[in-house]
């Protein structure tokens, strides 16, 4: 995200709304990307990743740390529904994720055991 921040302030002049949009498919795809130990991270994970590409694109004129801070703080609050909806989509995907997991370790678990023939006992 914070290369995606620095691209968007080269290329859209600081577009919060293209920042926004990019943000979407980065959450996306770090819901499919995780490892499956992993998989319920990744809803904590891409809202702070999107306060880290904020930093970039948040500018409030100068480049002064209290400037810095208030673009942080306006860009969070203006892009909240940005930020939301990439959580809610990460979340949706990774639980989606983690109960196909769960069936598949349960069916696995109510298999019969095969012996070396590949037959099972009777």
């Amino acid at each position: 995200m914070l290369v995606l921040g620095l691209l968007t302030e080269a290329l859209f002049g600081a577009s919060l709304t293209v920042y926004g949009v990019l943000f979407l498919p980065v959450c996306v795809l770090t819901a499919l990307w995780v490892r499956e130990g992993d998989v319920l991270i990744a809803p904590v994970v891409v809202p702070i990743a999107f306060a880290v590409g904020l930093v970039p694109v948040a500018d409030e004129g100068g480049g002064s740390v209290p400037d810095r801070l208030m673009g942080m703080v306006t860009g969070l609050a203006t892009q909240a529904g940005w930020l939301y909806g990439g959580t809610l989509l990460a979340g949706a995907l990774v639980l989606v994720r983690r109960v196909r997991r769960v069936r598949r370790v349960r069916t696995a678990g109510r298999r019969p055991a095969r012996n070396r023939a590949g037959k099972a006992p009777a």
